[in-house]
């Protein structure tokens, strides 16, 4: 069956909790991506989750939830997820906890770690449905595994038109990449690491705690301890070069800043104007047919963390 495109509407929303209490999938527009909706406690409907995006079970996936007080019922909380949930959520932050004995979430969520990935949307729908279904929704970002992230209602059907049973179109994603996840699961006092740069810059959660944040562990790529990890992701149908002058002969330049291309994340430099158009425009060079994409260098600070996360991804070797 077709999949059913939904509206910013009433009657949408109910249809998308009616949806998701019965065990189906809805793509939901978030602050950061699309993210695939279901029920995180059915088992049934999370496993259809990894089958429908193809995506490996071992890798694990983000829950979302309306608010602190949901996420207190289902890990053990801390002082320092107190300060960061005050500060950053709802937003662009998922937090990697401890999961309480009687957590109720499908262990398909967790891929069998002792840990979860928890975050609250700043989205309204995304907010709206999660109070409609009274639902904590696994919801990784709605796409076919290691593709392109969707930011847009079309993105989502360009890639899984059939396999979900619904899309929520609210546009586009205003973020543009994923969230930034933290692990905070090591207790004792220690800092809390990065395990995945994202729609919040480092700078500021290091501000927020008072410190500078730890570096992620090493994730082996058949058991990342977050999602977002695994090498080869985020990949548009062409290679992908990167801190490219220019583009050589066969190559389409995905540029930023002031340079000569076909497509630009951000002719001005403006890096929260190319973390937003990120996505779209790999979307858009596989569009143009691009036999190989050249990427100019994107600075390492703020936000450029996170863009230059999801370009290593795309250019890295396919799996």
């Amino acid at each position: 069956m077709p999949t059913e495109r939904l509206r910013d509407d009433a009657p949408s929303l109910a249809r998308a909790a009616r949806i998701l209490r019965a065990g189906g999938l809805v793509a939901l527009p978030t602050e950061t991506v699309y993210g695939l909706a279901a029920n995180a406690r059915d088992d049934r409907a999370v496993a259809r989750i990894f089958a429908a995006k193809e995506r490996p079970r071992f890798n694990p996936l983000i829950v979302h939830l309306p608010d602190a007080a949901a996420a207190r019922e289902l890990v053990l909380w801390n002082d320092t997820a107190d300060r960061l949930a005050a500060a950053f959520w709802p937003g662009a932050l998922t937090l990697v906890l401890p999961l309480k004995e009687e957590h109720g979430l499908s262990p398909l969520v967790t891929a069998g770690l002792p840990t979860v990935a928890l975050r609250v949307p700043a989205h309204p729908l995304a907010r709206a449905v999660l109070r409609e279904s009274g639902l904590p929704l696994a919801a990784p970002s709605a796409n076919p595994s290691g593709r392109i992230s969707p930011t847009t209602a079309a993105h989502v059907l360009a890639g899984l038109d059939g396999r979900i049973d619904a899309v929520l179109d609210g546009g586009p994603c205003a973020v543009g990449v994923e969230s930034t996840i933290l692990g905070l699961a090591e207790g004792g006092g220690a800092r809390p690491a990065l395990l995945r740069p994202g729609g919040i810059p480092a700078e500021a959660l290091s501000a927020a705690l008072g410190q500078p944040l730890a570096a992620a562990p090493a994730s082996p790529e058949t058991a990342p301890n977050a999602p977002g990890q695994l090498a080869s992701h985020y990949a548009p149908d062409a290679p992908v070069r990167l801190n490219a002058s220019a583009a050589r002969e066969g190559e389409t330049l995905l540029g930023f800043g002031p340079v000569d291309c076909a497509v630009n994340l951000s002719p001005s430099g403006d890096l929260v104007e190319a973390a937003a158009r990120l996505f779209d425009c790999l979307h858009a060079l596989d569009a143009m047919g691009a036999g190989a994409i050249a990427v100019s260098p994107i600075p390492e600070t703020g936000l450029g963390r996170a863009i230059n996360d999801r370009l290593r991804r795309a250019a890295a070797p396919r799996l």
